[in-house]
Parts: C-alpha cells; structure tokens; sequence
C-alpha cells in the first residue's frame, strides 16, 4: 500500500462510526457517506440548504407531496383528500386518520395550522414560497384555518389551483407536532432553536442522532401510515474528502458514496459497485445581453443554437455530470418538455447568419466562473463559434463577480445555470418567458431581464395566462408549448442539464433521488 493509500485508510479509521476492520455493512441499515457541512439548519421553516432538504423531505410530511414511488407526481400525503373552488380561491383538504407524529401524537387540523403561520412568523429564508399566496404575519391565522380535520386554505392572487397545490408541497409546507414544538420553545422562538438540533415530525424516519457536520442517524418509523422504510436505520457520516469516501465504499464500511468525481466514477470497474445516475434540477445555458448591439438579431440567436457542441461535451468535458437537455423546465418534473433539435452544425449556423446579412467576424466577451467544468465548457464553445465567425473572449471570474455582472446587466455574453424554487414549470418560466418591464431600474432576478430582452407581449400574456389555467393537465401542456417557443425564439441558448451520480453496493436497490434535493427517498431502500 503506498503512502498517499495509508494516510487515507488512517483518517478513514478515525472517522466517527467508523469499523476496526473491512467489513460489510449491517444488513438492516444503510451507511452513507457524503459531505453534510452545508446544513445551517435543519428547522423545515428555515433549512435552504441541498443536504437539510434531503433531512427534512425524510423527517416530516406535507398535505400533499412528491414521494418515493413517483417523484413526478403530486401525491397525498397528510391530506386524504381536497376539494378545490377556484372560483374563492379556496382549498379544503381533509386529513388522513392513520397519520401520528414520532412523538406518538397525532396529526392534527392544528398542527397544520400552526406549522405553515409559523414559517410565515418566523420569516425565515425560505418563508417567500408560502408568502407568494398572499399570506403574511397580520393575515394568516384568517388564511389557513381548520376545523377538526378539515382545513381550509385561502390564497390571494391569479393563480393556478396546481400551482398552490405545488408551494404547499414545498419544503416550508411540511408539518410540524405543535405540542412538542412548543414544549421546547425558548424567548419566543417558537422552537426554532430546538427544531435546528431535533426533529418533530410524522415522516417516514425519525431523526436519532444529528451532530454537525459529522454524522446523521435516522431510524424507521414503524408507524408510518405508507408502512414502515425496508432499512432499521440510514447513517450519514460526514466525509468530505471524495477520495476517502470511494476508499470507504471499495472496502465495503459504507453502502453509498454521494460525492465522488467523474473521473472517480468512471475508474470503478468492480461488479460489487454500481453507480447511478440522476437527472437533476438545475439547467445550464449560454445568453446573450441585448444592450450589446452586434447581438440583438434574432439570427445571431439562431445561430447559436447551431454552433454548440453538445455531445462532444458530454461524451467527454462533462461526461456523467450533465446531460443535453434545451428547454427552461428540467426533465423528471411535470410539465418538461423534452424535444432536443439542435446539434452542432456550423455549416447551418453559417447559413443562417449570411442570408440575414450579418458580417463576421464577431467578437464578444464570455463570462464565466472560473472553475471546473464551467471553465471547459467556455473553450468548448470559444473553438466551435469561431467555426461561423464568433470569437468568444473567455473572462473567468469568482461565482459572485459574475453573478454581479450578470445582476448589472453588465455582461455580454454569459455562461451560467439556473435551478427553481420550487416544483412547478412557472418557478422558471417567470425566469426565461417573462419581462413585462425592461427598464434598468425595474430589476428583477430572472435571466430575461438580466439579458435585456424585453420579452414579447404575446409571450409574457402566455406565461401569466399558463399561472392561471385551473385545469392541471391543459396547464403542463400550455407550459410545453412555452418552452417550445423560448426553445427556438429567446436569446438564451439553453444547453444541458445537470445530473448526478452516485455510486454503491451492487446490494443496494430502491434509493431514489430526483431532481432536487427535495426528492431524495431513504424509504424503498433494501438490500438483496
């Protein structure tokens, strides 16, 4: 064994719950090892971190929610039932009889109550989801009320029933025991302190042990009303190191690796390994600001779309860690529209831009974040735009100085990514389909205003008439459509979508991580 082998074996024996000797894992709990400094918290009205997400997806329960068996589609979860009356803009839901907290309480209308005024109160980080109903601190306790079982549920504002069905299904949505909250509630807090160390949930594990960036220890919830997770427990240890965590799982003291590189991944070429891999939320594009003149006609646009190479790219810079994907809308969400027509063809990008009368060549500044893959991806487009005459001047720059620029609208050409808030299509069509005022001093944070493009009427008539629509399935479609058309017609030239790999025991079986953060499962897992 070398040295650089020997150190790591070393840290890896010193790591909290870490075996004496190479052995294969409990058969009834799954060790995980991934990076988990990023919780800040782990209270459902504050946690926006990706790790407290996964926490609190597994912890607690929402009225309605994407789980397991489908993270695609909205599903019952606390609530049995609902009736919706679009016209008051109201929704009743009833609650399910078989749902008790870990406590051993159960569910109640009240609970409901008090968990979603909570986040309101408290406004904390992500207390804007649910506030985008219309509800505040003065006007909540007459907005959400209950009666027994039943709850009702007012909302202010022309919106889609679906789309309030898809902010209540949001992380602030889940509910928490407020008898036990309370108990632990210190100066008026409302038990955020202690909900930032414990759990008070109804979800398919409980939280058994969480100290910070060290471990997590989640034990299952025999009562759960979907029956009770396959594994005893699932262990999270805090492994940050990518190169400890594949040496951990090659040597079987760990089930599931979360944080491993491309080049990692593709080094496994053992049968007791498998990797898998997710499509996730966030979707990356090339745009173009409309302040700069020589890229204002919409033939440079189409063009563009012409002058990426996608495959060459994620055969080989990205390979593993994004997918081609050319529309605002991730795929694996409702809604997403899949049709990828573009290719790189700089014969075709040439054409477009000589029978529109557009002299090259055309030179033009890139910003990008100067780090992996981002920095790649840059060269990749500088050498096949340079096939139809557009010279890209690549200007690496820390996250935060691009993104500055970006706010500014200072950019010319931007190499970025965006992700949503929440699961429903409007989270980024309001980012790529809408700009009702271009003006400099209307600034919003969304990519068409960021670009200077003041979106068409009809467009921006499109996207408020689709937040609307009260039928579900017309209103995906009505969103299909929409991103079709910023697909073919909008200076933003969308081109992957990120994905993600994780590797385990060929044993594992029934983890399930969806697009985001939200949607990572413990519950299906078993090993065979």
């Amino acid at each position: 064994m070398n040295l650089v082998k020997s150190a790591l074996l070393a840290s890896v024996m010193a790591l909290p719950l870490a075996s004496s000797a190479i052995a294969d894992t409990p058969a009834n709990a799954l060790i995980v090892a991934q990076n988990i400094d990023d919780i800040v918290a782990i209270d459902p009205a504050q946690a926006y971190e990706f790790t407290s997400g996964e926490l609190v997806t597994n912890l607690y329960d929402r009225l309605v929610q994407y789980d397991a068996e489908d993270p695609t589609a909205l599903a019952a979860g606390l609530a049995s039932d609902w009736e919706v009356d679009a016209e008051t803009k109201t929704i009743r839901f009833t609650l399910r009889d078989d749902a008790v907290f870990h406590s051993g309480n159960p569910v109640r209308g009240e609970d409901v109550v008090f968990s979603l005024a909570r986040v309101i109160k408290l406004n904390l980080t992500p207390a804007f989801i649910l506030a985008q109903l219309g509800w505040t601190a003065e006007n909540v306790d007459q907005m959400v009320t209950a009666d027994g079982n039943s709850i009702t549920i007012k909302y202010e504002g022309d919106f889609s029933p679906a789309f309030v069905m898809n902010v209540l299904a949001a992380r602030p949505g889940s509910v928490v025991d407020k008898e036990v909250v309370m108990a632990n509630a210190v100066d008026g807090d409302m038990g955020n302190g202690w909900l930032n160390e414990n759990a008070a949930g109804s979800g398919p594990f409980k939280l058994q042990g969480y100290r910070p960036a060290q471990m997590v220890r989640l034990a299952a919830n025999a009562d759960y009303f979907k029956g009770a997770p396959k594994m005893e427990s699932v262990i999270i240890r805090h492994v940050a190191e990518a190169a400890t965590q594949e040496l951990l799982l090659e040597s079987g003291d760990i089930d599931m690796a979360r944080n491993l590189t491309p080049d990692q991944i593709r080094g496994f070429d053992s049968d007791a390994i498998k990797v898998e891999t997710y499509p996730q939320a966030a979707v990356h594009f090339l745009s173009f600001n409309q302040k700069t003149d020589s890229l204002t006609d919409p033939a440079v646009w189409e063009a563009a779309r012409y002058l990426v190479n996608y495959k060459g790219m994620t055969d080989t810079i990205i390979n593993g860690q994004m997918e081609i994907h050319q529309a605002f809308w991730p795929k694996g969400f409702p809604g997403s529209y899949d049709e990828t027509p573009f290719g790189y063809d700089p014969e075709r990008a040439k054409s477009i831009l000589s029978d529109a009368g557009i002299e090259t060549p055309i030179t033009v500044s890139l910003d990008v974040i100067n780090a992996a893959p981002f920095t790649d991806m840059a060269q990749s487009l500088q050498a096949s735009f340079a096939d139809a005459g557009i010279n890209f001047e690549i200007l690496p720059g820390t996250g935060s100085q691009v993104i500055t620029k970006y706010r500014e609208r200072s950019h010319e050409a931007m190499l970025l990514y965006w992700g949503p808030d929440f699961m429903d299509p409007h989270s980024n069509a309001k980012a790529f389909a809408y700009n009702s005022d271009n003006s400099d001093n209307n600034y919003a944070a969304t990519t068409t205003w960021r670009n200077a493009w003041a979106v068409p009427e009809d467009m921006n008539a499109k996207t408020k008439a689709a937040l609307t629509e009260a039928d579900p399935e017309k209103r995906l479609e009505m969103y299909r459509e929409l991103q079709a058309e910023v697909q073919k017609t909008s200076p933003i030239v969308i081109m992957f979508q990120a994905a993600y790999q994780v590797a385990m025991d060929a044993d594992v079986s029934g983890y399930v991580n969806g697009a985001t953060s939200d949607f990572v499962f413990y519950r299906l897992v078993e090993k065979n």
